[in-house]
């Protein structure tokens, strides 16, 4: 029998885009996992209670090591289980620099695309809460600029899409050649949402028949083999295992980190999101992981990427 400590188990919900993206990634390596559906909108306790405040889609979980943000959970995924590679070729450093492209300003305008099509039948909970995050502050005013902005954001999504059209023209299954790759995933992940959250996306996305080809591959790798897990059996889970992250800082930090440090973490944009407060376990250059202490759950380490986050002493 498999231990259930290191079953990979994955807080999502369907309609997520980036739990699409690791989806795909779980397809590539063929793996199973557990499934935890969490809600669209907050509140989400079942899942902030693992992670101590953090609230966005996807979460990983394995035993008591969770895993926040899509970049630290591919990078995990592919450590745990490396055949069948989603780095299949020498050009991973240069795939892991355009993924903060595709996650941040590709994505970004791809959701101000969706919600400026939206207009008022966008339900005003759904609005509200993805806007603060996608458009600031002032999110009502950033929604009807979108909205105005419609031509412009088409076109800004137009480019890239026929440069991507024009690296598969020559006939290749995948972007890198005959391996699906994690920047397959990374792409992917924006065309599923144009294509099926804005009602012209089929056939703003018909005029890249390369494109549309290399998608039909992506989709057909399917996502593995997944099983539903309760919530409340994660948080069982969680609070009978021992977290595995190593404990140490790698050299030339520049944030003078410390084991044991008091520290809070959120996303590195002004969201309105809640930060997530422990004790420095581990970091370098990629990540941060903190211990942190709750009733519900015992001990857990929250394992974070070091880009796009910020870690302020506390």
């Amino acid at each position: 029998m498999s231990d259930p400590t290191s079953e990979v188990i994955f807080h999502a919900y369907p309609q997520s885009p980036v739990a699409e993206k690791v989806r795909v990634v779980f397809g590539i390596k063929g793996l199973a996992w557990r499934s935890v559906e969490i809600p669209r909108l907050p509140p989400k306790p079942m899942l902030t209670a693992l992670t101590g405040g953090y609230r966005r889609t996807p979460v990983m979980q394995i035993g008591a090591d969770i895993y926040c943000d899509s970049q630290c959970i591919i990078r995990e995924l592919e450590r745990r289980y490396p055949s069948p590679t989603v780095m299949p070729t020498n050009e991973q450093g240069l795939m892991w620099c355009l993924s903060r492209w595709t996650d941040g300003a590709l994505f970004d305008q791809t959701v101000r695309l969706v919600l400026g099509t939206a207009g008022d039948s966008l339900d005003k909970d759904f609005a509200a809460d993805r806007g603060r995050l996608y458009l600031g502050e002032d999110w009502a005013a950033g929604l009807k600029q979108a909205n105005a902005d419609l031509p412009h954001l088409v076109s800004q999504l137009r480019a890239p899409l026929s440069w991507l059209n024009a690296q598969l023209s020559d006939g290749r299954a995948f972007l890198l050649g005959p391996q699906p790759a994690a920047i397959d995933a990374q792409f992917y992940h924006v065309v599923w949402f144009l294509r099926g959250r804005w009602a012209d996306g089929p056939s703003f996305l018909s005029e890249f028949e390369d494109l549309v080809r290399w998608e039909d591959n992506v989709r057909e790798i399917g996502h593995g083999t997944s099983r539903i897990m309760d919530p409340q059996d994660a948080i069982m889970l969680a609070r009978n295992s021992e977290p595995t992250a190593v404990a140490g800082v790698a050299a030339h930090e520049p944030q003078g980190l410390l084991v044991g440090q008091s520290v809070a973490i959120k996303p590195d944009v002004n969201g309105g999101e809640q930060p997530v407060a422990g004790k420095i376990r581990y970091a370098d250059a990629e990540t941060v992981v903190i211990e942190r202490v709750a009733a519900d759950v015992g001990i857990v380490c929250v394992h974070f990427p070091r880009s796009g986050y910020r870690i302020d002493p506390t």
